[in-house]
């Protein structure tokens, strides 16, 4: 299906029609190499914005609501892992872009991966953070049925938060609420999609064709993907991925440590623009 899309203007934060689907985005700056981030599931471009607030008076970059979350459009089908990666490239060539980065969180980590391995044309770089395994995981029955529940309602999202396995420290009420309603914005098939079925489609084939200079960014206090599970279950399937970690921050690398994590970033964009100046 063709792609069509609404003239988008410099600071946008509006809908794009993409593959027959209004998927929401918010769209700053104009330098590329831009930055393209996918959120994590239960979240929505709401997760990225005190790290492209640091990025975007140096780099385009473009935050957008996966379908099924935040303002996107539900559906009831096209939550596997290549219909989330067409979405992503469809659209980045929407808007026009020539050069861009991925940057995935965690399921988005997943999905990048998958969208890296295609080697699109224009990508020059991948930027995976406390990204899911490219392999299956098979979590033990009790943390499976947690999943499943986690955003069923408010007091289940607050204790999944609560619980420590998301972020390293409390936040602010204002955080906090954002994190509830961006949780509870999926429709039920995007909240099921991951733990049932995208966790574990194996892509740890697909991954090994990923050919651009890639790092993971790993929380050193995650308690959903560890930093063993990443050298073991992500780092040993990509091809030459520098690994770094974030110290002091859980999974919620952007919401615990924005800071650090725009910092790096930059280091990576600056490394890719010296490596082109040099080439």
């Amino acid at each position: 299906m063709r792609t069509r899309i609404s003239a988008a203007k410099e600071g946008d934060n509006t809908n794009y029609q993409i593959q027959g689907l209004s998927i929401h985005a918010e769209v700053h700056g104009t330098a590329e190499p831009a930055l393209v981030f996918l959120h994590y599931w239960g979240g929505t471009s709401r997760t990225w914005r005190k790290v492209t607030a640091e990025l975007e008076g140096q780099f385009k970059t473009v935050a957008y609501d996966a379908r099924g979350w935040g303002t996107s459009d539900k559906t009831l089908a096209g939550y596997k892992l290549a219909d989330l990666a067409d979405e992503a490239l469809s659209l980045v060539k929407a808007l026009g872009i020539k050069q861009y980065v991925l940057v995935g969180h965690s399921m988005g980590g997943k999905v990048a991966q998958l969208a890296a391995s295609r080697r699109p044309e224009g990508l020059s770089g991948l930027i995976l953070v406390a990204p899911a395994q490219p392999t299956p995981r098979r979590n033990p029955e009790e943390m499976r049925q947690g999943q499943l529940h986690a955003y069923d309602n408010r007091e289940n999202v607050l204790k999944t938060i609560g619980s420590g396995r998301l972020t390293a420290r409390p936040h602010s009420p204002e955080i906090l609420e954002q994190i509830v309603e961006d949780s509870m914005s999926g429709s039920h098939e995007a909240t099921m999609a991951y733990p049932m079925e995208s966790i574990l489609e194996d892509i740890s084939a697909e991954v090994a064709n990923i050919n651009v200079p890639t790092v993971l960014l790993a929380g050193e206090l995650d308690q959903v993907d560890s930093i063993e599970r990443h050298k073991t279950e992500v780092l040993a399937y990509l091809p030459n991925a520098e690994f770094k970690i974030i110290k002091g921050s859980g999974h919620l690398i952007p919401i615990d440590e924005p800071h650090e994590l725009a910092k790096e970033i930059a280091s990576f964009m600056g490394g890719l623009v010296l490596s082109r100046n040099n080439a």
